[in-house]
């Protein structure tokens, strides 16, 4: 036993909710970020203003999005270069076999073929073709036996997560709402999750409005204490940054996860905002306002596709109040209410510059 655990050592393989819950869901959604997301932006700029070759290249983006989220998993893995290259394929197959859980399944059978491939890595004296080949193979077959079955069952939380909300719009609204917000604002991928069980509709419309929540809620609540700086890295960036001090004192959380309760009912009784755009885009919120160009992408969607008749100024009116202007006005509000009595003191929110 003790061999083994210093073979796993040697080999940098840690089995622990962090490598895989956070440094690999994290990485995920970088991938899926620089692929699937990149791609949508691109090739929806180029519908809107007739720009051929940047629908062509956001569809180059996208194509690749199972390759791009695996390798990324690999990095964050620490994968040798051999390995890394070689789940390039792992993550073509199994997104492409996982179909609407596809991210799920590059997950999960990514961590798998990485780890294997990482122990038989320079090993052998045949390393550049062991190494690939156990790698290929083993994510490969996994994605053929098992990557259907993850998919399936991936659609089948999000379908009835979305069934629920479209249900019970004001209940899920709040509890979706506060989940996925303070997944976003916690190491963790919000997008990723978001992406693996295809959040979208009514339930997508929700997570935005959380995750919009946290992002402005923290950057406009702590702007006496970072000023124009924490409010750009915050509100376009994330509210990732704050978990240093969230750590230090949990109720300065209280403020914007507020907010995301009264948003998210918001959002899907009064607006029935809808994310109809790429799933990842309901777990970004703010960040380069992805979230909002998904919301816009799905309604173009809907228009082309006959569901939606136009983009009306009640749809502008929801996306605007529900990212920006209720986010702020209610986290500064109840931000106010706890310093006054207390529970949130000067320089709580500070950064770390």
């Amino acid at each position: 036993m003790n061999k083994f655990k210093e073979f796993l050592k040697r080999k940098d393989i840690e089995f622990s909710a962090k490598r895989y819950g956070i440094d690999a869901l994290g990485a995920m959604a970088q991938g899926l970020f620089a692929s699937l997301l990149i791609g949508t932006i691109l090739s929806t700029i180029g519908k809107q203003f007739s720009i051929d070759f940047l629908v062509e290249i956001g569809d180059f983006a996208s194509a690749v999005k199972g390759s791009a989220m695996a390798i990324a998993i690999g990095y964050a893995l620490k994968a040798p270069p051999l390995v890394l290259f070689s789940l390039a394929t792992v993550g073509y197959a199994s997104d492409t076999l996982g179909g609407a859980g596809g991210p799920l399944a590059v997950l999960l059978i990514t961590i798998v073929a990485a780890e294997l491939g990482k122990m038989v890595s320079k090993e052998t004296k045949l390393d550049i073709l062991v190494t690939p080949i156990v790698t290929i193979v083993s994510g490969c077959v996994l994605s053929m036996l098992c990557a259907p079955y993850i998919g399936k069952a991936a659609s089948a939380v999000g379908n009835a997560i979305m069934w629920a909300t479209e249900l019970q719009p004001f209940f899920m609204g709040i509890i979706i709402s506060a989940i996925v917000g303070i997944a976003l604002t916690l190491p963790i991928s919000s997008a990723a999750i978001c992406a693996a069980l295809g959040l979208t509709g009514l339930a997508g419309g929700a997570a935005l409005a959380g995750c919009c929540a946290q992002m402005v809620g923290f950057a406009v609540m702590s702007f006496r204490e970072n000023k124009w700086g924490g409010l750009v890295s915050q509100g376009l960036g994330t509210s990732m940054l704050q978990m240093g001090n969230i750590v230090k004192n949990p109720r300065i959380w209280i403020p914007p996860t507020l907010a995301s309760m009264i948003t998210g009912p918001i959002a899907t009784c009064i607006f029935k905002l809808e994310m109809n755009g790429a799933a990842v885009s309901s777990g970004m919120g703010t960040c380069g306002l992805v979230g909002q160009i998904g919301v816009y992408t799905g309604w173009a969607n809907d228009i082309a596709s006959g569901a939606k008749e136009a983009i009306t100024a009640f749809d502008w009116l929801g996306l605007i109040l529900i990212s920006f202007i209720l986010p702020a006005i209610l986290s500064v509000v109840f931000c106010e209410i706890l310093r006054k009595i207390g529970w949130i003191k000067e320089n709580d929110l500070k950064l770390e510059v």
